[in-house]
């Protein structure tokens, strides 16, 4: 690790930051400057990321959670290396002339100098308020060191449509939901209007009253779409077992040039269909359609809600571990 890069040092550069942030808001009329942060958010992001994507989610983050956000940049193979720098994110809130400002830590990271990240980052993080880990570089997930990266936080983000192997992922973040880590999956974070619409389909007193005719599901996912798949198609089956109906599950590959998400539930005198159509969800019931907006989240749409999570979520953690059983059965 680079002997310049310490914590003490880190934060006396931060020190130093809100000190020239207060000066400069003393000038020209302005109203000063408020430091504002409610979490700590430790970013794991490839070197080879866009820059300035990222940068755009994180300070559109900030005004509804703001942070002290730590981006770990990890630079592949090499020596071990440890670099740093510090600045700002400011904004001024519309009709206010007083700027809210959060600080960032940027590092640069080899694979070799991992293990000695949480040594640095703990001592970054702001005293009692949660520490979120946002992890986007799924090879980083694989590596023997990753579990203890993942216990500094109190919440660990991830993304299993980036993994490689979608069924050895369900079962690497059983294994960290099982250690007691917080876990969040944007897999499951764009299934929320999905479940939404289900739900409501069945808050309909024509169809409430089929759901025991439902003997079958059938969900297909295209690309980057298999995790959620599995885990749709648990979620689903789960909540009706919880009402006493018993129905089969099969989870399966789209056929080429496919929806990248199809959800069918079938039984006698009953076939309902959700599937994604461009940015539009399409719901059948028996031959009659229903359309609503459903755009392709980003990346800021997706981390605002997970960031107002900060407690265990029981449904997806039991929708998780289930879908980890049925990808391993272990009888």
């Amino acid at each position: 690790m680079s002997a310049t890069v310490a914590p003490d040092h880190i934060l006396k550069e931060l020190a130093d930051l809100w000190i020239s942030l207060g000066k400069h808001g003393e000038g020209d009329g302005d109203a000063g400057v408020l430091r504002a942060c409610s979490m700590t958010l430790v970013v794991l992001a490839e070197e080879s990321d866009d820059v300035m994507a990222m940068g755009e989610t994180i300070a559109a983050l900030m005004p509804e959670h703001p942070a002290r956000a730590v981006v770990v940049r990890v630079s592949g193979a090499g020596e071990r290396a440890l670099t740093e720098r510090v600045y700002s994110q400011c904004w001024m809130p519309f009709g206010q002339r007083r700027q809210i400002c959060c600080e960032q830590i940027e590092l640069t990271a080899s694979d070799a100098s991992l293990e000695d990240l949480p040594s640095v980052v703990l001592p970054l993080a702001v005293p009692d308020l949660p520490l979120i880990l946002w992890c986007r570089t799924s090879r980083i997930l694989g590596m023997p060191g990753f579990y203890r990266i993942a216990a500094m936080a109190r919440k660990l983000i991830v993304d299993s449509a980036q993994v490689a192997d979608p069924v050895a992922a369900l079962l690497r973040m059983a294994v960290v939901a099982r250690s007691g880590v917080l876990l969040g999956d944007l897999s499951w974070t764009r299934l929320t209007r999905w479940r939404e619409m289900l739900s409501q389909v069945f808050e309909n007193h024509e169809y409430v009253g089929q759901l025991t005719k439902i003997g079958s599901v059938r969900v297909t996912f295209g690309d980057a779409y298999e995790v959620a798949g599995r885990l749709m198609g648990v979620w689903v089956t789960n909540a009706l077992s919880d009402v006493g109906v018993p129905v089969s599950l099969e989870v399966a590959p789209a056929a080429p040039g496919g929806p990248t998400l199809r959800v069918e539930l079938h039984g006698e005198g009953l076939a309902m269909e959700l599937v994604r159509e461009q940015d539009r969800l399409v719901i059948t019931v028996n031959g009659l359609s229903n359309c609503t907006n459903l755009p392709q989240p980003n990346d800021y749409a997706l981390m605002r809600e997970e960031l107002g999570i900060i407690r265990h979520d029981p449904i997806f953690d039991r929708t998780l571990e289930s879908a980890a059983a049925l990808a391993f059965p272990t009888g």
